[in-house]
């Protein structure tokens, strides 16, 4: 426990690196996204850094404002120069599951917003392949049970996450599936199931994040490496 709070402080205050004066920059959500909030509140006193951010929860609004740091709405901005962001698993091919902590939409809408997306993870995070933890879909509350027994019915074998006994509510009011996708994830695409997905009658968005990010940060116990994705891929 100890060492993987180490190496996601390490992470997340390295990707800091990344912001300079007069940019916008996307927030994530989650434990590691805290350390570069945090770095970055401390970086813009130091350096009388002038930026403008974008958040993507309401926790992370919250945290953010209690170190002044200025945020905007996205739709108040004409793009987000850099996002930095978490993930509950990524790959060596840059593909992400994300929205274990049920902001995935507004985390992919502001992802998709950017021009440079850096994932921030402990060496557990970083895999081989994608799968093992269970992918997120946020659907809407009304008729729900249709992409339950429809995710059920082709196998998927969806959860409805709670928050004590009531479904968990994310910040735009929808429920979240967990679904299994390990025994799929390396016989499909990525971007077809992600299409597939998010194709039925009821789903918002689904936290695989294909084709999105740009570099990924990995906190180890000697230090954090960096991968950057080569163009093209």
């Amino acid at each position: 426990m100890e060492q993987t709070y180490y190496e996601k402080k390490e992470a997340g205050e390295a990707a800091v690196d990344l912001i300079h004066n007069k940019m916008v920059i996307g927030l994530g959500t989650g434990s590691t996204v805290y350390h570069t909030i945090n770095k970055l509140g401390e970086k813009m006193k130091d350096e009388k850094l002038d930026v403008t951010c974008v958040s993507t929860s309401s926790n992370t609004t919250e945290f953010a404002k209690q170190l002044g740091i200025k945020l905007v709405a996205l739709n108040d901005v004409q793009d987000i120069d850099l996002t930095i962001d978490g993930a509950d698993e990524i790959d060596g091919d840059f593909r992400a599951i994300k929205g274990g902590g049920g902001a995935l939409l507004f985390e992919k809408i502001v992802a998709s917003s950017s021009r440079k997306v850096a994932i921030i993870v402990d060496s557990t995070k970083y895999v081989d392949t994608i799968g093992a933890y269970p992918l997120p879909v946020e659907v809407l509350p009304f008729g729900y049970k249709y992409v339950f027994e429809r995710m059920v019915r082709e196998g998927f074998q969806p959860n409805l996450r709670k928050m004590g006994n009531d479904p968990f509510i994310t910040d735009s009011g929808n429920f979240i599936l967990d679904i299994n996708v390990s025994n799929i994830i390396d016989k499909v695409d990525t971007i077809n199931l992600e299409k597939y997905i998010n194709n039925i009658p009821g789903v918002i968005e689904n936290g695989l994040f294909t084709n999105i990010v740009d570099v990924i940060y990995i906190g180890k116990k000697d230090g954090v490496e960096v991968k950057n994705r080569e163009k093209g891929d």
